[in-house]
């Protein structure tokens, strides 16, 4: 600040990640947009919360506002295991170390800020304050905890990938407007004096009292809030907690690909901040700093995954002259030894997939375009990807290009000749096998069960079959000695250990060793974890068998890595 001649930020935003000027990194992400706004903006990076609090102070009070994020991930998740264990490690620090980030790190830093600077206003983001927005079941605590701006103290949320909101927050806060006044900015999340009137242009939630006396409107507010999020057009929602109101304005539209090229095209270092040179490296760069992101969001709606809520269902891909921009960038670096590790996203293979009729899409509240059978309304041609693969490898030092992010395999097999070629989905796959595989495929049937697949929202297993044959066909028609990773989940809710035998018994039999098993860990604001608090599907009001905790998940994960018969 005192080389910049700055006296005083603007913004100020505390995060609970090291800080890499990346656009994979949330942080980076919403500095860089308010920086495009004309704003002095100053990142604080895992501030120390258990001494003086010198580092909440080191950087002064900004003139608009303090942003607080947990970081990339859920501050409970990245600290602990499915069975409640600390974790040692955490990803987005330098050396991988833990220990620095508080447990629920938004509220933490949130009351910290309140209690130093009570007047400066504390805007909350990132996946933490996004998918904690309402009441939410919360794993660690193992009850239901109400809004994060109840607990935290803050004034506002801007959830999801909120750039749109944090472009028209500055615009209306420069022009001298108090945030006070500032009720109605779509994708934000505040408190408000008055619960309205029932009406057909808002919907009015059961409220945190009610959810916490009866499990089914714990599982009624999340019907009514996930149709909502995979709305074009998204209603205001309302809940009351005790004497306070949560206001969550409708979404932006989703992006353009020209909004989309925006956020991407902005002048990242794409590096960690010259503070940690002389330190251990961060293991999340270390994973992505050759690969790029190509797009946003995902309609597959696994009832597990938390993406549709805070991305969105709707894919926002970037333009290929965007995306080639990031690659010439890439592979301009002195470190670049040729090989880009991933062109992907939420799922690798979802690249300009949208609705044929955009103006049915706009009726639609599916959760999922691709289950339980392929919308016929959706365009998810392949043939720009192929296009975006083969114009990568036509630019200087990029030899290979393979794919690091799960593809949807569904998207790819049981389908008439006339749809395949059409779609491009044999000639994708063949041409993925061949060219773009680092010797081991990423992909999640996640279990064989029919029963727990459908509560999972994931394709018959036949699918994985169709796709398994296809994958080691192609291998020998290339003479390669590729793999399949396979990705599953133990202890889901109606995963009984029966049904792990099974999954246990066929993936063997097929010449798999499992590796990667997780166990379930209910994360807030997803189906699946509404179904283990409550036991029911909320969509149907039936009873769903759920494991225990700890001792029955752990022996259902157990069982994959068991030899014998």
């Amino acid at each position: 600040m005192k080389a910049l001649g700055w006296e005083q930020a603007d913004i100020i935003i505390v995060s609970g990640d090291a800080y890499v000027d990346h656009p994979s990194f949330g942080t980076a992400v919403m500095a860089r947009i308010a920086e495009y706004c004309g704003m002095k903006v100053a990142v604080l990076p895992q501030p120390n919360w258990r001494d003086d609090l010198r580092d909440f102070r080191k950087l002064g009070q900004p003139r608009l506002f303090f942003g607080v994020t947990a970081g990339c991930m859920d501050s409970m998740v990245n600290h602990y295991t499915a069975r409640k264990r600390l974790r040692s490690n955490d990803a987005y620090t330098p050396g991988g170390r833990a220990g620095f980030r508080p447990d629920y790190a938004t509220i933490v830093y949130s009351k910290i800020l309140k209690s130093i600077y009570p007047d400066v206003p504390v805007i909350l983001g990132g996946i933490e304050a996004s998918l904690r927005r309402l009441t939410h079941y919360d794993y660690w605590s193992g009850q239901l905890k109400p809004s994060v701006l109840i607990d935290s103290g803050a004034d506002m949320i801007l959830f999801g990938m909120a750039e749109k909101a944090m472009i028209e927050l500055i615009s209306e806060l420069n022009k001298g407007r108090n945030l006070n006044e500032l009720k109605d900015i779509q994708q934000t999340a505040i408190l408000t004096e008055h619960l309205p009137a029932e009406s057909s242009h808002h919907i009015i939630l059961p409220s945190h009292e009610e959810c916490l006396k009866k499990k089914s409107s714990f599982a009624n507010m999340f019907v009514l809030t996930e149709k909502e999020s995979n709305s074009v057009h998204s209603k205001p929602l309302y809940q009351q907690t005790g004497r306070k109101i949560i206001k969550i304005n409708a979404s932006f539209s989703p992006l353009t690909t020209e909004e989309t090229d925006l956020s991407f095209d902005l002048p990242y270092s794409r590096l960690p901040h010259p503070r940690y040179r002389n330190k251990p490296p961060i293991p999340a760069f270390e994973m992505i700093r050759h690969s790029v992101t190509i797009h946003r969001g995902c309609f597959g709606g696994c009832s597990f995954c938390a993406i549709s809520a805070h991305q969105g269902k709707f894919i926002a891909s970037r333009s290929e002259t965007s995306v080639m921009k990031e690659l010439h960038e890439i592979a301009a670096q002195p470190d670049f030894k040729g090989h880009i590790s991933d062109l992907g996203g939420p799922s690798a293979n979802m690249f300009q997939m949208h609705g044929i009729q955009l103006s049915l899409c706009e009726k639609c509240h599916r959760p999922s375009c691709i289950y339980p059978e392929i919308c016929k309304n959706l365009n998810f041609n392949h043939a720009p990807l192929l296009r975006l693969y083969a114009s990568a490898l036509q630019i200087s030092n990029i030899r290979k290009v393979t794919i690091g992010s799960g593809i949807r395999y569904d998207m790819l097999v049981g389908f008439n000749k006339q749809t395949d070629e059409q779609y491009c989905l044999t000639e994708y796959a063949q041409t993925l096998i061949a060219k773009h595989v680092s010797g081991r495929l990423k992909i999640a049937p996640e279990h064989i069960s029919e029963q727990v697949l459908k509560l999972m929202r994931k394709p018959s297993f036949e699918k994985f079959r169709s796709f398994h044959k296809l994958f080691h066909n192609a291998n020998a028609t290339n003479q390669l000695m590729q793999e399949l990773v396979l990705y599953l989940i133990a202890g889901h809710p109606g995963s009984t250990d029966k049904d792990m035998l099974e999954l246990q018994q066929t993936t063997r039999k097929m010449g798999y060793t499992v590796e990667t098993v997780q166990e379930f860990t209910p994360t807030p604001m997803t189906l699946s974890s509404v179904m283990y608090y409550t036991g029911i599907d909320p969509f149907t009001g039936k009873v769903v068998y759920v494991p225990e905790v700890n001792k029955q998940i752990s022996q259902q994960k157990n069982m994959m890595f068991r030899k014998k018969k």
